[in-house]
């Protein structure tokens, strides 16, 4: 299914895990993608097999405003505009509000708020040309809270709300806001979580599908909210969490 033909897509943190497979999905289904990411050769492997005549990779810190300027201007004259945005680089960070000194919490903003918003801002005059959509990762981290993880749940809480706010704002213009929750997903991002057998066995006690998700199950929502599919849908922070987010709390019996 060619869902994105003639689509220009966008994908910040895109050297791998959730924004590498966002590359493929979006490639696989017809769009122009243009790949983001500080990480050179994760970039290269990610496009790898893809055709370079739809594909475009880019070096952006999206904490930089002139760097996501130039990215979003050299994006939108690549393939003659850009259609749908999908903010996914993100970073985490351990700590309460004791450990978590000010530096790190403001770098855990940088990357995951601040640059959230530059790309949006700078994205926007494009898709509201094409009657776009932006696609975010928050986290079920943005929903409810953690146990040590201070900085991360902070921010992700600040882009569920972006993207409500950006949804009112922009939906009476013709652009669509959302975002996916992961839980904790196979990447690179969590794998002091994913590879601990101990804390897996009780993560899987609070999931009602009895897996980890993978890069890919995101991907597939991304595409899900950035697609006509979903053309009724706009501010909605989409759990995909295997069904933690069901859960009232309570222990498996």
């Amino acid at each position: 299914m060619q869902r994105f033909e003639t689509k220009t897509v966008v994908i910040t943190g895109a050297a791998s895990g959730m924004g590498r497979a966002a590359v493929h999905r979006f490639s696989q289904e017809g769009a122009n993608v243009v790949a983001l990411d500080i990480d050179e050769a994760g970039l290269k492997e990610t496009v790898e097999t893809l055709d370079p005549a739809r594909t475009a990779t880019q070096l952006c810190d999206t904490s930089d405003e002139a760097a996501v300027k130039t990215a979003i201007d050299t994006a939108a004259r690549t393939f003659g505009g850009i259609d749908i945005l999908i903010n996914n680089a993100g970073i985490a960070v351990q700590g309460d509000v004791e450990t978590t000194d000010f530096e790190t919490f403001r770098k855990v903003f940088a990357v995951n708020v601040d640059g959230y918003f530059l790309m949006a801002k700078h994205a926007m005059p494009f898709l509201l040309k094409s009657g776009g959509a932006i696609v975010m990762t928050s986290s079920v981290s943005g929903i409810g809270g953690d146990w040590n993880m201070l900085a991360y749940d902070a921010s992700k809480g600040a882009v569920s709300n972006m993207v409500r706010a950006m949804a009112m704002d922009y939906g009476p213009r013709g652009v669509r806001v959302n975002a996916i929750a992961p839980t904790a997903t196979k990447t690179p991002l969590a794998e002091g979580t994913t590879e601990d057998p101990e804390i897996t066995k009780a993560f899987m006690d609070r999931l009602s599908i009895r897996r980890y998700g993978t890069p890919e199950d995101m991907a597939a929502a991304m595409a899900f909210l950035a697609s006509e599919d979903a053309s009724y849908i706009t501010g909605v922070i989409l759990p995909v969490d295997g069904g933690m987010s069901a859960s009232n709390g309570q222990p498996r019996q």
